[in-house]
């Protein structure tokens, strides 16, 4: 049975899309059957979690937990089963999720790129009727505006 006894930050790195929380010795510790294993950084050592999902994206790293000379691996597969480790990691990650209001004005600044986008093409369209004589194309597109 698997079981978080600390998980801290060795430091944590933000880039637009991704929360990259990397990890190093002594920082991250797991009881397996009732004996606590530390971290080593000999497979993966970072989480990423993407910031507007809140998702761990690297399900497939193996991490590597060793007690003396015995080391076990496990799959972030299976740390993301356990309900401590994702309360704990997101605690962690919480203060660099894209926020609401972020998401809010991404999509209206994109709406409105979008609209000048259309607009100028209106007008492209118009100068290229006007250029044929194409009355019809050209009152189409004036109602448009």
């Amino acid at each position: 049975m698997l079981t978080v006894k600390m998980l801290k930050p060795y430091y944590i790195k933000a880039d637009g899309d991704y929360v990259r929380v990397i990890l190093a010795y002594q920082y991250f510790a797991l009881f397996i059957n009732e004996k606590v294993y530390q971290f080593v950084p000999t497979k993966s050592k970072e989480i990423r979690i993407n910031r507007r999902t809140q998702e761990v994206v690297n399900t497939d790293a193996l991490f590597a937990f060793q007690k003396g000379k015995d080391v076990i691996q496990v799959a972030m597969s299976e740390l993301v089963s356990i309900p401590d480790f994702l309360l704990q990691l997101n605690e962690i990650a919480k203060p660099y999720y894209v926020r609401e209001e972020e998401i809010i004005h991404e999509k209206n600044e994109n709406a409105i790129i979008i609209g000048e986008l259309e607009y100028e093409n209106v007008k492209r369209l118009i100068d290229k009727a006007l250029d044929e004589r194409d009355k019809n194309a050209f009152d189409k597109l004036v109602e448009l505006l």
